[in-house]
């Protein structure tokens, strides 16, 4: 037993358990216990390398083998980081609920959902090469279903603990917020592969309204969150060294709008008849263009934030992997504009941006290896300072 110098209290160090035996604790896997929902986005990261590339307006020698590989190490750090957390969950449940009460850590339990839909759409889209086209579907139809339900309901529980227990200061917003509103937007933008595999008739309308359905919701709570973001930066300063790569958590809602508006009017003329196909195809190109023109500009924005935050001396965290998702979005939305506009100005954009996305997932994916393997990444953060009271 140590004492919190903050508080003065008896404190249990992370990982151990008061009274417990050495072997106890060994079986308590405390290696998990300060594993949090962040780990997900190692497996949106590297999902989006694949659809991405396979979603690009350019043939590229080899790049659909690499695209497969890619899908399969995804797929892979899915079962591991869904195993990890049921792990943490399991042994070490007061950790778990502290980081749900936590505001700085609730809003990552939004990467759980998107993670199963990413992955879902990756097997549907590539990794059907690998496992078949009927097994994709069966995959793709159960990663989705899971996906969405929880993101949904994160959708809700989120913002209302945030609300009733969390109670965040005033000029404390963070983008990290978007997370779990951007989850139903990825439904959005994935549901569209899954509406040509159901029977024509009620069933293809329907998956195909519920996916602008969810594109409203999360676009309309998007708007709200992201002027209290903005205006914290102007009012507040720069974010945090460590939490500046958070920034372009922002381009998530954009790209993956730009992307389901886009991927909806392509399935749109075989779900739902006249006017309304028309329509949703000329509103691909109405919504998308504009968003994505101002997707660039937080991009630059950002991009000259994170540059400031390197030459002050910013380190490698997990916050790196916001380089990796949003930055996708961006690839997949480029890539639907220049299929619905022709413009090869969209097509070179695309390619750009993967380029951006796939140097910025080999880096922070090096980096988390060696995090791992040194420890680096599990363990448990530091003590505060002791502190020194003097006496007369």
């Amino acid at each position: 037993m140590v004492i919190d110098p903050r508080t003065q209290a008896p404190h249990t160090p992370p990982g151990a358990v008061a009274g417990a035996s050495p072997g106890a604790t060994a079986r308590r896997l405390p290696s998990l216990r300060h594993l949090g929902p962040n780990w997900y986005a190692t497996v949106m990261g590297t999902a989006i390398v694949a659809t991405a590339g396979a979603a690009l307006p350019v043939h590229v020698p080899g790049l659909r083998g690499l695209c497969v590989a890619v899908w399969a190490v995804s797929a892979a750090l899915l079962v591991a980081v869904l195993a990890a957390r049921a792990g943490h969950w399991v042994h070490h449940r007061d950790r778990a609920r502290e980081h749900l009460l936590d505001p700085a850590v609730a809003p990552f339990h939004g990467c759980m959902p998107m993670a199963l839909l990413a992955v879902g759409a990756g097997t549907l889209s590539v990794g059907r090469d690998a496992v078949g086209h009927t097994a994709a579907v069966a995959v793709d139809a159960v990663l989705f279903t899971a996906g969405t339900a929880v993101g949904l309901a994160g959708a809700v529980v989120i913002p209302y603990l945030m609300v009733v227990r969390h109670r965040p200061r005033p000029g404390s917003a963070s983008p990290v917020w978007l997370l779990p509103l951007v989850a139903p937007m990825v439904s959005a933008a994935t549901g569209p592969l899954l509406v040509p595999e159901l029977p024509p008739g009620q069933g293809r309308e329907a998956l195909l309204l519920a996916c602008y359905a969810m594109f409203g919701l999360s676009l309309l709570a998007t708007l709200v969150v992201l002027p209290l973001v903005f205006a914290r930066l102007v009012h507040e300063g720069p974010l945090p060294l460590a939490l500046t790569p958070t920034l372009l958590l922002v381009l998530g809602p954009l790209g993956q709008s730009t992307t389901a508006v886009n991927n909806l009017a392509d399935v749109a003329p075989r779900a739902i008849g006249a006017p309304y196909a028309p329509a949703f195809g000329a509103f691909a190109v109405l919504y998308g263009v504009p968003v994505m023109g101002f997707a660039l500009l937080w991009l630059a924005l950002s991009g000259a934030m994170v540059v400031r935050a390197m030459r002050r001396g910013m380190g490698f965290t997990m916050t790196w992997w916001g380089f990796t998702f949003p930055v996708g979005t961006c690839v997949t939305g480029a890539a639907g504009l220049a299929r619905h506009t022709g413009l090869t100005a969209f097509t070179w954009l695309a390619v750009a941006l993967y380029a951006l996305l796939a140097t910025a997932w080999a880096y922070a994916g090096a980096r988390t290896l060696g995090g791992l393997l040194s420890g680096a990444l599990l363990a448990a953060p530091r003590p505060p300072r002791p502190v020194t009271v003097r006496t007369t």
